[in-house]
């Protein structure tokens, strides 16, 4: 197999790997998705937010790691203890139990149509309480995503140390991770109501968990050995 698409797929299993950890931004997509509310702005937040934060990552950490030859092994050890912590944590949830992924609680029925009918005071009443969802939908999509230190660590660090272990063909695991980071928001969004039942049950967390594990240790040892 080409070596740029052996790369691809690493950068898209890892990406994958660690946006289906369960998380604040997860839980958005979900309530959202569930409720078929400002879906698309929900997922063009996260889809363009995750490419920009991997491109800093490739682009800066990954350049920066390339181009002093000593911090190559230093991110390639780094990147693997990682990785393979992440994949005790998910071994651990598979074997424990107890993940799942509920929608968040409704804080206000926005966009629900307001008494009084369509015209008149009732229309203008419910554009403004359509605005008032879209903004708020928005403001939360946003602080969930760009507030969030462990996942801008996890995207720019992470992805960006591993990236640099592969040389020129860091650009390909690049695309792999924006690749995996854009089909997994488009169908958690727009899937969400076919696959929140799934999502709701501990047994399904567990085996998502246990195949993270299996995932993450080979994407580790495949780092070390280089």
């Amino acid at each position: 197999m080409d070596q740029g698409i052996v790369v691809l797929l690493s950068g898209f299993a890892l990406c994958l790997g660690l946006i289906l950890s369960i998380g604040a931004q997860n839980a958005v997509v979900l309530r959202q998705g569930l409720r078929r509310e400002h879906v698309g702005i929900v997922v063009a937040v996260c889809v363009v937010s995750d490419a920009i934060l991997q491109f800093v990552g490739v682009a800066g950490v990954a350049t920066l790691v390339t181009a002093q030859p000593w911090l190559e092994t230093l991110a390639r050890w780094a990147g693997a203890a990682f990785i393979v912590g992440f994949a005790v944590l998910s071994a651990r949830r598979a074997i424990r139990g107890g993940g799942t992924l509920e929608a968040a609680p409704d804080e206000a029925e926005e966009g629900e149509p307001a008494p009084g009918g369509t015209t008149g005071e009732g229309a203008v009443a419910t554009r403004r309480r359509a605005r008032s969802g879209r903004m708020a939908t928005l403001l939360t999509i946003l602080a969930v995503t760009w507030l969030n230190p462990h996942a801008i660590v996890e995207t720019t660090v992470v992805l960006g140390s591993v990236a640099a272990t592969h040389g020129d063909d860091r650009w390909w695991f690049l695309a792999g991770g924006i690749a995996a980071s854009t089909i997994w928001f488009v169908a958690f969004g727009y899937g969400a109501r076919f696959l929140a039942p799934l999502l709701r049950t501990e047994r399904a967390w567990r085996i998502l968990d246990g195949g993270i594990a299996v995932i993450m240790l080979v994407i580790a040892v495949t780092l070390v050995l280089g």
